[in-house]
């Protein structure tokens, strides 16, 4: 396992990735007050390995050598090998430190690069759901719905922010409603469960749909969660249509338990390229509704504010913020930093 280091900084100039289970972005940032360079996103189905991308993408196109680097990964960190969750890579930091010129490599969650971002980016990067725009500084949770269902968690003590990162979206979610028992029987389920993810991300919205028009005795008309999205949006297909308000209601149902566990006074964050493209359906009373249905505290959940990230490049712009001022962060190193 790598030595613990202590949480200085990294050396620059320092190539900042962000490597989810469909695409990877990449940027690098020169010194802590430059603004990071950026490359344009990949497709991890184009490479047969990160290393391959971060060749091609980068260091291929850049006179600039960085010295460190600094990856957030969609899954679990644990030794020198990492897969990721939804995708074939897998991370190898000894390996990028001996073919791709790195003196050093740290490799965090995706979703505490999300956490990063929450605790730095301005009101601006942020819409508002709900009548509560202010954001108290005290613990916040960030939910991402995308290739897979991202969470985590950010504490904020002795004026410092802690992202908590962890798995949440593989936790179980189910019926509560009458139409909703009407629909579950027809969802796909993993290993005899319904996770979180497994509705609320990408493949979750097909899964949603099709189990819909199961329990209707409609003919699925669609396959890819963008033309059902669109269609739900647009209300031009009554199925899809349904989609897009249960998604949201599984959504504001989950962000509520988590602002529970967290007790999130600080409000929960709804990262990712899903949240961005529907924060018209966000904005319907669906969400909130759902959010702060939480007998006997709904009164408190009332106050827990709730936002879209609408950042184009958020889990960058957090680990960049990282990389300037590692100190105002609570972020583990040990068993996650790699030196020559």
């Amino acid at each position: 396992m790598p030595k613990p280091l202590d949480n200085d900084k990294l050396t620059f100039p320092i190539l900042i990735g962000d490597i989810g289970g469909t695409n990877a972005r990449f940027s690098i940032l020169i010194d802590a007050y430059a603004e990071p360079k950026q490359f344009p996103s990949v497709h991890t189905a184009d490479f047969s390995t990160l290393d391959e991308a971060i060749q091609i993408t980068v260091l291929d196109k850049t006179s600039v050598q960085p010295r460190s680097a600094l990856l957030a990964i969609a899954g679990p960190i644990e030794g020198d090998e990492i897969p990721l969750t939804n995708c074939d890579w897998v991370v190898r930091p000894r390996a990028m430190i001996a073919d791709l010129g790195f003196a050093e490599v740290m490799v965090v969650n995706d979703f505490e690069a999300q956490a990063l971002a929450v605790a730095s980016l301005s009101d601006e990067d942020r819409a508002p759901i709900g009548n509560n725009n202010h954001s108290p500084v005290a613990s916040r949770v960030v939910l991402g719905p995308g290739t897979g269902l991202g969470v985590a968690g950010l504490v904020h003590a002795q004026h410092t922010w802690f992202p908590v990162p962890g798995e949440g979206g593989h936790v179980d979610i189910g019926p509560r409603s009458e139409r909703d028992f009407a629909i579950f029987p027809h969802l796909t389920p993993i290993e005899g469960r319904i996770s979180a993810e497994q509705l609320l991300c990408g493949r979750g919205i097909v899964n949603i749909y099709t189990a819909v028009c199961l329990a209707d005795g409609v003919e699925p008309k669609f396959t890819i969660p963008a033309d059902i999205t669109a269609t739900g949006l647009s209300a031009a297909d009554a199925q899809a249509a349904e989609t897009i308000s249960l998604f949201v209601t599984y959504l504001g149902r989950l962000a509520g338990d988590l602002a529970l566990i967290f007790m999130a006074r600080g409000g929960v964050f709804l990262s990712g390229g899903i949240s961005q493209k529907i924060i018209p359906a966000l904005q319907r009373p669906e969400f909130r509704q759902a959010f702060e249905d939480k007998a006997p505290h709904t009164a408190l959940m009332k106050t827990i504010p709730t936002f879209v990230v609408t950042h184009p490049l958020a889990a960058l712009s957090g680990l960049a913020a990282y990389a300037r001022t590692p100190a105002s962060f609570g972020l583990a190193t040990e068993g996650r930093r790699w030196r020559r």
